[in-house]
């Protein structure tokens, strides 16, 4: 009976190792930077999981002034504070926390198409 047990297939769960991967508890922390298509042309660009001791305020400013665009910081339940900004601005908000030395490129993952 042990003979048959063994073939038989467990399930496959493609996204264990993805899922494993997050609750890896503080290996690495990465930067999310997405963009979500609104309606029509318009697109939305979120910035998730810098580092709670970093003053999201003060780092929207600085990014709106930087890229003449509106944003938010929104309190998600799951998330945490999500930095929202106007446009598609993946690229620009990558390079900006790079260079302001808030996160290492290493650390910043850009999703979208």
């Amino acid at each position: 009976m042990s003979e048959l047990d063994d073939q038989i297939p467990t399930a496959f769960d493609p996204f264990a190792e993805a899922n494993a991967e997050d609750s890896g508890a503080g290996s690495k922390e990465y930067v999310h930077i997405r963009t979500q298509q609104r309606n029509g042309r318009k697109s939305l660009t979120t910035v998730q999981g810098l580092k709670k001791e970093f003053s999201y305020n003060k780092i929207l400013k600085d990014l709106k002034k930087e890229f003449c665009c509106n944003g938010t910081v929104v309190q998600d339940p799951e998330l945490g504070q999500v930095i929202q900004l106007q446009g598609d601005q993946r690229k620009n908000v990558s390079t900006f926390l790079v260079q302001a030395g808030i996160v290492k490129k290493e650390h910043i993952k850009i999703h979208g198409f």
